[in-house]
């Protein structure tokens, strides 16, 4: 009977290549020089630069009209329960952030029924940070990064028209039902007359996790103290161009705007990677604390030009849920702020207005 001979032992020189080459596949693929090609934030930043028309030099490519808020947030200690974030420990909190409006405009009118939109940087004594950008809808209007670079492509304006081609603009909804779906929610919801008594939602769901490890998948919402009152859509083209910009000053002239940062837990088989799908029926709900804005400045004085407002910067005991608009709006939002850092910073409309009457004094 003849012996089977034994295998070799695998010796280490061929266990460090093998280590290597799996090294070096990880890095090609997260580089996204192997498998399937992957959006990069320059790719999103040339779809909204192709939208507007031509990039906005010292602008952000999304959200550029903005007006500074300043303001603090009491919590009350009830979020505790949810996190460990010490953003929720009772206490007062300094806040710094930016209403604004969608588009890459600066110059545009305020009378679109566009995003109205709150961003935040909420800082605690112990050096976390909590950012957060919010529209005033519930929903999105694409699921993905990919349907949003289409999105913007379908709906660049015709130069002839300026609007967009209606061919090119019906088949893309065909493909996507979920934009159409919004498009059928934002024509039916309140659009809010101002930046004050707007309620402003994360959209995207975020993991919470408290002092005894405990996770749960939640929203938000900034729902205001002050009642909401819609304005007409059928008059939007005879709104003044600056209307929401300087009635936001006008009205913290005369004293704070607050809101209760209220937080939404998620059901068992609510859908926590679309920010598409709102939540609906009962859920529990939590009052948080109260964020006051006291102050509103315009760009070129103000604290909020120069930021990133990257919604996944987050403190422990939060994280990103497994919605992929998250990773994408962190890459462009940075590749936004890296282009505009090395271009000559401008100032916005409603800065120029007031900069205007500031002088003539």
């Amino acid at each position: 009977m003849q012996d089977t001979p034994s295998p070799r032992p695998i010796g280490p020189y061929a266990i460090i290549a093998a280590v290597l080459l799996l090294l070096i596949g990880g890095f090609a693929w997260a580089a996204g020089w192997i498998g399937p090609k992957r959006l990069s934030g320059g790719d999103v930043a040339d779809a909204l630069e192709h939208n507007t028309g031509a990039p906005q030099p010292g602008y952000r490519r999304a959200h550029s009209k903005g007006l500074c808020l300043i303001g603090d947030f009491v919590a009350n200690g009830a979020g505790a329960a949810l996190s460990k974030a010490s953003i929720f420990a009772k206490g007062d909190y300094p806040v710094f952030g930016r209403f604004s409006l969608a588009g890459g405009n600066p110059l545009a009118s305020d009378g679109r029924n566009v995003f109205r939109s709150m961003a935040l940087i909420l800082r605690t004594p112990d050096h976390q940070e909590w950012r957060t950008g919010m529209n005033h809808t519930e929903i999105f209007p694409v699921a993905d990064p990919q349907s949003f670079v289409e999105l913007q492509r379908a709906s660049t304006p015709d130069p002839k028209t300026g609007k967009p081609d209606p061919a090119v603009m019906k088949a893309y909804l065909a493909r996507h039902p979920e934009t159409k779906a919004f498009q059928d929610y934002i024509k039916q919801a309140v659009l809010p007359n101002s930046f004050g008594n707007a309620t402003y939602y994360s959209i995207n769901a975020f993991r919470f996790t408290n002092a005894t490890g405990e996770e749960r998948f939640v929203r938000w919402q900034m729902v205001p103290e002050t009642a909401v009152e819609g304005l007409d859509k059928a008059k939007l083209d005879s709104l003044p161009r600056d209307y929401l910009f300087k009635e936001m000053v006008a009205r913290t002239a005369k004293g704070p705007s607050r809101w209760h940062l209220i937080v939404v837990v998620a059901n068992p088989g609510d859908v926590t990677n679309k920010a598409t799908v709102a939540w609906t029926g009962p859920h529990k709900t939590l009052d948080v604390g109260t964020l006051t804005v006291s102050k509103v400045e315009t760009e070129e004085v103000g604290n909020c030009r120069d930021v990133n407002f990257d919604p996944t910067v987050l403190p422990a005991g939060m994280a990103p849920s497994d919605d992929p608009l998250l990773a994408a709006r962190a890459k462009v939002y940075s590749t936004s702020f890296d282009r505009r850092a090395g271009e000559k910073p401008g100032p916005s409309a409603i800065g120029q207005d007031l900069n205007a009457r500031e002088s003539a004094r």
